[in-house]
C-alpha cells in the first residue's frame, strides 16, 4: 500500500517515520496552499523552548494558490533569521559541525518555488538517513483516497505532539532546561544523533 502525504519543510520526525514504513510515497502537489501547516514551517528546540520557523510566501498565508506554484517571498531576509536561530539552538549539538553546512546551503539556496525548496530538503534528508522511498507525485486533487493511506495534514503545528503516535527519545541540547520535546523537525534529531537517527526512528516504526 502507498502513502499520500503533503510536502513538508524540514519535516517532523513522525513524517520521516512514515517514509520508512511505506515503500511507495505519493507527494500531494495538486492541493491549494494551506496556512498553519508544515508546508512552509518547521519547529526546532532552543534555550527557551520550541520555536516555529516560517518560510514567508508571496501573497501571504491566506492565498489559495496551488502548492506547486507558491513562491517564496525573498524580499525579507528570512534566511538569516532561520540560520541564526539554528546556530543558537544547535551550535553545541554533537553533529552540528558535520551537517551544518548542508543545512545552511539548503536555507540559502536560490530556489524561489516553495514546493521545489521542500523537495530539495526531502532529498537531502533521504540521502542523509540513507533511505530510498519510491516517490511519485499526485496528478490531480482528491479529497479522499480509497486505496492509499492518506496522511495529509496528519501532523500539524497545533497538534504535532498530540497525535496517537510514539516518538523516539534522544538527548536534546536544551533538554535540561525545557524537558524533552518529541516530533520536532528532523533537523533536531539529525544534529543530536547523526548516523544513529535512522536506527532510533526504526525502533518506533509500527
Amino acid at each position: 500500500m502507498s502513502l499520500i502525504i503533503e510536502c513538508q519543510c524540514f519535516p517532523c520526525v513522525g513524517y520521516i517515520e512514515k517514509l520508512i514504513r511505506y515503500k511507495y510515497i505519493k507527494i500531494e502537489q495538486c492541493e491549494s496552499f494551506q496556512k498553519m501547516s508544515f508546508r512552509n514551517r518547521y519547529i526546532i528546540l532552543g534555550a527557551n523552548g520550541i520555536q516555529n520557523l516560517t518560510v514567508p510566501v508571496v501573497g501571504g498565508r491566506e492565498q489559495k494558490t496551488l502548492i506547486k506554484e507558491v513562491r517564496i517571498d525573498n524580499s525579507t531576509d528570512w534566511q538569516t533569521k532561520h540560520w541564526r536561530s539554528l546556530l543558537s539552538a544547535y551550535s553545541k549539538a554533537p553533529f552540528f559541525n558535520y551537517y551544518s553546512q548542508d543545512i545552511k546551503d539548503l536555507i540559502y539556496s536560490k530556489e524561489e518555488n516553495l514546493f521545489s525548496f521542500n523537495i530539495n530538503i526531502l532529498n537531502w534528508v533521504c540521502n542523509t538517513l540513507r533511505i530510498n522511498p519510491v516517490i511519485a507525485f499526485t496528478e490531480e486533487f482528491n479529497l479522499e483516497y480509497s486505496v492509499e493511506d492518506d496522511c495529509r495534514n496528519y501532523f500539524l503545528p497545533k497538534s504535532f505532539q498530540k497525535v496517537e503516535e510514539t516518538f523516539p527519545y534522544y538527548s536534546q541540547v536544551f533538554e535540561d532546561r525545557t524537558g524533552f520535546h518529541p516530533n520536532l523537525s528532523i533537523i533536531d534529531l539529525i544534529l543530536c544523533e547523526g548516523p544513529n537517527s535512522l536506527n532510533l526512528i526504526r525502533q518506533f516504526s509500527k
